[in-house]
């Protein structure tokens, strides 16, 4: 798989609402804080999205899709100086993959899903995105339409097993616009993602993730990037945020904990699988950057309560735990 898969993968994420929500006339509504992504498109009309803490509301357009990846409290609104409705009190009860309807709708009508990770460190994906991510230009919009419209049609017409074909739908619009996101927006960032924007630096990302357990240097390293060693190394700390051997490292124990966590194999053999050919030497890495020994992550230790690991431009990203139980608010409301 490519970077961006495996990292979704490894944090296994579910939608757990996937509808949406048709206004007619003026409307405000406040939302409450979440854990997780939320990713909505505008597919028909227009609104105003407010997020807390971030200075500008943004213009959403038709076709216009955005992700909120921080968690924060926001609003959504034909006109910002209304009085904003609790979105608690008006989705309580709503079934999941279903329309809300306001005033009769047919202003402005929204879709989407909000992603639940049931693996740990979401960190390594929310981290590096920043508090709204607003895609608006025409090929981007393109991307998103026959989505936007798959979703429209199975959420206003029900047929059978149109819950699941509203799920996947949501979560094919989250990986499409993350892609958007990393193909527009790339320019000065820092992290993991926005290093896949580049060829050299994808391709060393690339090779430690086709081949974890390999025994991987710097050299060996830039010459996949087809650069000098110390070329290499430069570029890789400037654009990723840590040195390559601290990518790597980081990477075989995001591994390596989802194994412990969820196979039977024994410490050893992961240990060996990820190139390391001592158990303690794999140990006391693994406690350096998940905060515990093997055995205790393995027995839920740092995971029930968010392990320390973080990637390199988190900043002040929401930390996210699994979510269990019964959806009580309708999509985009979650």
């Amino acid at each position: 798989m490519d970077p961006l898969s495996d990292v979704l993968s490894l944090l296994k994420p579910r939608s757990y609402s996937a509808g949406g929500f048709d206004v007619g006339g003026d409307l405000s509504i406040q939302f409450p804080r979440h854990e997780g992504i939320k990713c909505y498109a505008v597919v028909s009309g227009e609104c105003w999205l407010a997020v807390e803490g971030v200075a500008d509301a943004v213009l959403l357009k038709t076709g216009d899709c955005f992700l909120l990846p921080s968690g924060r409290p926001f609003r959504l609104a034909s006109d910002l100086a209304l009085t904003p409705i609790d979105a608690r009190t008006i989705f309580a009860n709503k079934q999941n993959g279903s329309v809300h309807s306001f005033n009769g709708g047919g202003d402005c009508f929204i879709a989407g899903g909000h992603f639940a990770f049931t693996g740990s460190h979401a960190g390594i994906l929310l981290g590096v995105l920043p508090p709204i991510v607003h895609l608006q230009k025409e090929s981007d919009k393109a991307a998103m339409r026959w989505s936007l419209e798959r979703m429209r049609e199975e959420l206003r017409e029900s047929q059978p097993g149109g819950f699941l074909v509203a799920q996947q739908l949501a979560y094919l619009m989250l990986v499409q616009a993350l892609r958007l996101h990393l193909a527009e927006g790339s320019r000065g960032g820092v992290g993991w993602l926005f290093a896949l924007a580049d060829r050299q630096m994808s391709a060393a990302i690339t090779s430690m993730h086709d081949d974890p357990g390999h025994g991987w240097t710097i050299q060996k390293l830039a010459e996949c990037a087809g650069m000098s060693r110390s070329t290499f190394a430069l570029k890789f700390k400037r654009t990723v945020g840590e040195s390559p051997m601290e990518y790597l490292t980081r990477w075989r124990m995001l591994l390596a904990g989802d194994k412990v966590a969820n196979s039977s194999d024994p410490i050893s053999a992961i240990a060996r699988s990820l190139g390391y050919e001592s158990e303690s030497a794999f140990s006391t890495a693994f406690k350096r950057v998940m905060g515990c020994s093997p055995r205790q992550y393995g027995r839920g230790g740092k995971r029930e309560s968010g392990s320390p690991s973080t990637y390199p431009g988190e900043g002040d990203a929401a930390s996210v735990h699994q979510v269990e139980g019964a959806n009580q608010l309708e999509a985009i409301a979650d």
